[in-house]
């Protein structure tokens, strides 16, 4: 065999070796290229429910972090409710103790000897446990003159004046407490009304 005969089979044997490489390449890309169809549409389906899931989670995490912060409020509310009105019952029950104290003082002659160590010796007592109370939020509501305020105020009776406005406080007959704002006791009043209007003239 001469060496021009020889080179020329190498060349060819070289021209055909890429050949089978690059078909055996094609050959191994087509088989991984080419998964199952069913099998990519189920993969697609679990992470669609997978995402689903995640967005339902999410949701609900933010639900529960609102619904805690809601309580969280609802709770520094009712604690500052309770603090602020722990004390309405106790209150409640020195109102007629107040009542009893002030009554004392004004029917009693304070011009007689016998009563004035008495007189002095109440005023003290009721100054001392009225300025308590108010230590704790106790005010008294004392609306004469005052228009009329069904929150705070009780009426007892009406009455024609032209003294006041109509529907103003004319006179207290007891009066009222405020716990924090909040009414204790309202005000028992007589409330003024206008004068009746002659029909007849």
């Amino acid at each position: 065999m001469s060496s021009k005969q020889h080179q020329v089979e190498t060349e060819q044997a070289a021209e055909q070796e890429p050949l089978t490489v690059e078909t055996d390449t094609a050959a191994a890309d087509e088989g991984v290229a080419q998964p199952d169809a069913a099998y990519v549409a189920e993969l697609e389906q679990k992470l669609a429910d997978a995402e689903a899931t995640v967005q339902t989670e999410k949701e609900n995490a933010l639900r529960a972090l609102a619904e805690m912060e809601n309580i969280r409020r609802r709770a520094a509310q009712d604690v500052e409710k309770a603090q602020k009105f722990a004390l309405e019952k106790f209150a409640s029950e020195l109102l007629p103790v107040i009542d009893s104290l002030e009554r004392a003082l004004e029917h009693t002659d304070k011009e007689q000897e016998a009563f004035k160590a008495v007189c002095e010796g109440v005023e003290l007592t009721l100054k001392s446990l009225l300025g308590t109370v108010e230590k704790f939020g106790v005010v008294a509501i004392d609306p004469k003159g005052q228009p009329f305020d069904p929150n705070k105020h009780q009426a007892m009776s009406m009455v024609e004046s032209t003294e006041v406005a109509p529907n103003s406080v004319l006179a207290v007959m007891m009066k009222g407490y405020e716990l924090n704002g909040r009414v204790l006791r309202p005000a028992m009043v007589m409330v003024a009304k206008g004068p009746a209007i002659d029909t007849q003239a």
